[in-house]
């Protein structure tokens, strides 16, 4: 087992360990949902997870693109940023 872990690349490790940050804190919020049986809270609980998922999706994604970022030409990466200012101009418009 741990012969497999140091074969991982460091990036994908963040990567992953934030995956697992962010699904902690899904399932945190459900289960505060049910113990607070109220609607008003599970709203005020699903707002703050509105916040939370695409502050994951770009901490990930910053983590890959500087991993990436000798590889990929800078046309390349002017793409990827674009697409996740798509993504983000979709999820907040």
């Amino acid at each position: 087992m741990k012969h497999w872990l140091r074969s991982i690349d460091p990036s994908v490790m963040a990567m992953a360990g934030m995956r697992m940050v962010s699904a902690f804190i899904e399932l945190s919020a459900a289960l505060l949902m049910l113990v607070f049986n109220d609607v008003k809270k599970a709203l005020a609980v699903n707002a703050v997870l509105a916040v939370v998922g695409p502050t994951v999706m770009m901490v990930t994604m910053a983590i890959g693109l500087l991993s990436l970022a000798d590889e990929l030409s800078f046309s390349r990466l002017g793409l990827v940023a674009l697409g996740i200012a798509l993504i983000l101009f979709a999820i907040y418009k």
